[in-house]
């Protein structure tokens, strides 16, 4: 057996959370700079990877299926800030951008990132193992959330088109936290070891990272958060300028976002399968996808709640049969508790065809 490393907090992920504020303030004080522009969109994406990271050391500090759950709230803060920041900033034009992004998430995740792994995991490993009972209550719970949340507005006739009413919203958002809260509780306390790998595997982990050092890092993982929040505001015309420019349609901006934030926990996703670890793995991207909805949707109904604003929240009739065909193919994918190359491949046809229909609708 290796003995473990010490866990050491890299320099640049102790740089990039002051240097990010230097570049907000710079532009700030220079606006329409076009230099200063293109390093706030540097600025914003090392902020991402740098809050990621030191959720990642607070996350090995408390141990799975915690430390995931530290991720998919970093995450999930990060994805409502962008929202949010953009919405209030746009106007009733942005009133879908909030369905946008959570769609967007979920397809990212659920065929993207869920496809990588398990490509990347059966070319090295040919098949891997994890646990089939929390991939199924994650899903259960995945696919009550989207269907309730993006689905539904469409059918309901108190408030016309694919919007909710404000009670209707409000019971929207309280479930779907409730429900989310219900699946933490059964993934940290009821039934942990639905969420745990059968055989420990520490010989590839490092050593947990001191108290001292968990604690930096939840300084800085806060520091991390409201600079992107900062530099997520300050940047987001750009983003929609540079969308309509290239004739897009407007709902690749809430894809961009969602790629935005998903990326850094995409790749430590992937690096878990490449290493036999497919539990962690499935666990970082579900739960990436259920915070996606049961974290956002609430705080995002709260928002628009108390301004008055508009909130936009039900797919079209081709997003809908995306997203049936997903939740379709995941419950039979990780309902056997083993996959090949094959179920890779399948989620990724699946998000290439939602990338490609996005780009031509």
């Amino acid at each position: 057996m290796t003995t473990p490393t010490t866990v050491v907090l890299p320099r640049w992920t102790l740089a990039v959370p002051f240097l990010a504020w230097i570049v907000f303030g710079a532009a700030y004080a220079l606006p329409g700079n076009g230099l200063l522009l293109a390093l706030v969109g540097v600025a914003l994406c090392a902020a991402v990877f740098a809050a990621v990271h030191h959720a990642e050391v607070v996350a090995h500090r408390v141990g799975e299926p915690f430390g995931t759950l530290v991720l998919a709230v970093a995450v999930t803060v990060i994805e409502v800030a962008l929202i949010v920041s953009v919405m209030l900033t746009s106007g009733p034009e942005k009133a879908g951008l909030a369905r946008d992004t959570v769609f967007a998430a979920v397809m990212i995740v659920c065929n993207g990132i869920v496809g990588l792994c398990l490509l990347v995991g059966g070319i090295r490993h040919r098949e891997q193992d994890f646990q089939s009972r929390g991939a199924a209550a994650a899903l259960a719970v995945l696919a009550s959330l989207s269907v309730l949340t993006l689905v539904m507005p469409n059918y309901t006739t108190t408030s016309a088109g694919p919007m909710l009413s404000p009670s209707q919203l409000a019971f929207a958002g309280v479930s779907s936290l409730v429900l989310y809260g219900v699946f933490v509780f059964v993934q940290t306390v009821r039934h942990r070891d639905y969420f745990l790998a059968g055989v420990p595997d520490e010989d590839v982990h490092a050593a947990p990272p001191s108290a001292r050092l968990a604690l930096a890092s939840g300084g800085l993982l806060l520091v991390c958060l409201v600079a992107v929040v900062v530099l997520a505001k300050m940047l987001s015309p750009v983003v929609e300028i540079a969308v309509h420019n290239a004739g897009a349609p407007p709902a690749v901006v809430g894809i961009v976002i969602a790629a935005l934030v998903l990326l850094p926990e995409g790749l430590a996703a992937v690096r878990a399968a490449r290493a036999d670890r497919l539990q962690n793995s499935l666990n970082l991207a579900l739960g990436s996808a259920l915070a996606s909805i049961g974290l956002t949707i609430p705080t995002v109904a709260g928002v628009f709640l108390s301004t008055g604003q508009p909130l936009v929240l039900g797919i079209d009739g081709k997003e809908t049969v995306l997203l049936v065909l997903t939740l379709i193919v995941g419950t039979l994918t990780l309902s056997s508790g083993r996959t090949t190359i094959l179920q890779g491949a399948v989620h990724l046809s699946l998000f290439a065809a939602y990338l490609f229909l996005s780009f031509a609708p």
